[in-house]
């Protein structure tokens, strides 16, 4: 949810003006299908110590992605759930894939993920639904143990600038990535602000999304960890 105390900070700027909460009630602050935020970073270990001077959890390596120039490090949210630091592999000749990853300053949120669970038929609700797409189409990396996790990925031709999510659907026979990456930290709020809310409810509904819309000048993505050191705001 927003907060009472963030909402009337929002609410007092010029910035913002009115919040839609889509499909659920306003206590809820987590979309039901979340699977995790991307955190892009131009070096995988500055983006490390990053979360870890933040939160006192350090995320540990994932693996790399074979032909999309990027490797990644996880931290666990809990059950299913989890943040994915995402870096350029400087082992790989350059990023096909968040190619803005590269130039960023400091760590910036990229967008997140949900599961909206079988996606072949995800798939078909969109093309009845006029939404433009792209995939299912599969992805797989190993793990540093030597597994092979596997998935398919859906992405919207038009994901509002960013503030959309892509869907993933994970193999049977995969491990997902939230089970033993190293935990202590949850995702306690996600909100997307733009400037026009409506809008975006009714494409959010459309694809079956929950989560607080705030009317802000400027789009937004912005995500809240609690961890045991201090709560961390991630934003776009």
């Amino acid at each position: 949810m927003i907060s009472r105390r963030l909402f009337l900070e929002l609410a007092g700027t010029a910035a913002v003006t009115h919040v839609v909460f889509p499909l659920r009630a306003m206590g809820e602050s987590v979309p039901t299908t979340l699977d995790h935020i991307l955190l892009g970073c131009s070096d995988l270990d500055k983006g490390i110590t990053f979360v870890e001077e933040k939160t006192g959890v350090r995320a540990a390596f994932g693996g790399v992605h074979p032909g999309r120039g990027t490797q990644d490090a996880l931290l666990s949210f809990g059950e299913h759930r989890y943040l994915e630091i995402i870096a350029p592999d400087p082992k790989q000749s350059g990023v096909q894939q968040f190619t803005a990853i590269a130039n960023l300053v400091e760590p910036r949120l990229i967008g997140w993920a949900a599961h909206p669970g079988d996606l072949d038929s995800f798939a078909k609700k969109l093309h009845e639904a006029s939404l433009a797409f792209e995939g299912p189409t599969p992805g797989s990396r190993k793990r540093p143990d030597g597994g092979l996790l596997q998935w398919k990925a859906l992405r919207l031709k038009d994901d509002a600038s960013g503030l959309l999510p892509f869907f993933i659907e994970w193999s049977a026979n995969s491990l997902h990535p939230s089970t033993d990456a190293p935990s202590g930290c949850r995702i306690v709020r996600i909100e997307i602000l733009t400037p026009d809310p409506d809008a975006l409810a009714k494409t959010a509904k459309q694809l079956g999304l929950d989560f607080p819309i705030v009317k802000a000048n400027n789009p937004q993505l912005r995500a809240t960890i609690a961890s045991p050191k201090s709560e961390l705001v991630l934003t776009s």
